[in-house]
């Protein structure tokens, strides 16, 4: 048996602006892709704090976190992710060492933007029918 961890925990923060029904996004510093911010959580917060930790720290935006909308998991990876709609509560957006843009987009190009992985998370945040558990491959869902 391996002593390093199989998994790791992400989160990902969907924010939906109220006014205009935009969704914030980033370009990854790392790999150029378009995705809702999020990362590692940290071993002493909830995946809610987390949440509001990495949208603050990639995008400036503060945000409270709504509802739990998804749990993906990277197949080739062992990444599990749980997604959180969130609204903005306060900030201004900005790029970060993570994001070397981030901007509000309509929900069409935000999709068409972010990778299969990633834009479902947005599609499942905008359902009301969820929580959704996916897997991946890091690009496209897999079966």
């Amino acid at each position: 048996m391996s002593a390093s961890p199989l998994h790791s925990v992400s989160v990902t923060g969907v924010v939906i602006r109220p006014e205009d029904g935009k969704v914030l996004v980033i370009k990854r510093a790392d790999d150029g892709r378009w995705v809702p911010p999020g990362g590692v959580m940290e071993l002493a917060e909830t995946p809610e704090e987390c949440a509001v930790r990495e949208v603050r720290e990639e995008t400036g935006v503060e945000v409270k976190p709504v509802r739990l909308t998804g749990v993906y998991k990277n197949m080739k990876l062992g990444v599990v992710s749980l997604a959180f709609l969130c609204e903005p509560v306060g900030g201004r957006v900005r790029s970060s060492t993570e994001a070397s843009v981030a901007t509000w987009m309509t929900l069409e190009e935000a999709l068409r933007a972010a990778p299969e992985a990633r834009g479902v998370r947005i599609r499942d945040a905008m359902r009301e029918d969820g929580p959704f558990v996916r897997a991946h491959d890091g690009n496209y869902l897999t079966p």
